[in-house]
């Protein structure tokens, strides 16, 4: 066994390790005492399947590409580095914080999202649809082309999201506060949005016959009168 495969067992804290293309599974199955902690590591394309990584440090990883699938992840902490195309279907990930990570095309189908903060991340085309668990949230996210189907994000003050055609059928949105966010293009089929406050949020050139998606929601004058602008309509103010 090699010194950094005696580390992985042991949990030592782990730095500047290459563990690319690894299989993982083994050295991270033991459950330890302490949290385990992995600074500027690289886990690209490594298999952490059914791992063992609860209230774990992730500072500066790469993971792109790798498999959580089953991981438990509760409260684990995530700081910068990128994941981009990881697969975390199926893990655990109560409690758990991501900032400033690249997570695009990420997959978290029937994975555990109860508490998570998603927070300044990079998450273009991740599928967090069929997810468990509620409180999940996010805040100053690129979430243009994810989706997001089925998720509740019910009363929670959504700022600086960018949602643009981004799937959000069947969301429960509502009650939400919108924040210099944006919905453009965005798929609001059986979405609900009873009691939200979208005036703060950039519609685009919102559909007029979909206005009944947004059905129980406030909207602004100027909301309102671009859409009716597209049937010929002009609000007098």
């Amino acid at each position: 066994m090699t010194s950094l495969d005696e580390q992985l067992v042991s949990g030592a804290e782990i730095l500047d390790a290459d563990l690319s293309g690894r299989d993982l599974r083994a050295q991270l199955a033991a459950v330890l005492d302490q949290p385990r902690t992995f600074r500027r590591c690289n886990f690209a394309e490594a298999d952490l399947s059914k791992a063992w990584l609860v209230g774990a440090t992730f500072d500066n990883c790469r993971a792109d590409g790798a498999t959580f699938t089953a991981a438990q992840l509760d409260e684990a902490m995530w700081s910068g580095g990128s994941a981009a195309k990881a697969s975390f279907t199926r893990a655990d990930l109560a409690d758990a914080q991501f900032v400033g990570v690249d997570l695009a095309n990420t997959r978290w189908t029937g994975s555990m999202v109860a508490g998570v903060q998603f927070t300044g991340c990079r998450m273009v085309g991740a599928r967090l649809d069929e997810v468990r668990g509620i409180g999940c949230r996010f805040a100053r996210c690129n979430l243009m082309l994810a989706s997001l189907a089925g998720l509740s994000l019910r009363g929670q003050t959504l700022d600086g999201l960018r949602l643009d055609d981004a799937v959000l059928a069947g969301a429960d949105l509502r009650d939400t506060v919108w924040v210099d966010s944006r919905l453009r293009g965005a798929e609001l089929r059986a979405a609900e949005f009873a009691g939200a406050d979208l005036r703060g949020a950039d519609l685009g050139e919102f559909p007029l016959p979909d206005a009944y998606r947004l059905a129980g929601a406030v909207i602004s004058a100027d909301q309102a009168a671009a859409m009716l602008a597209q049937v010929g309509l002009v609000v007098d103010e």
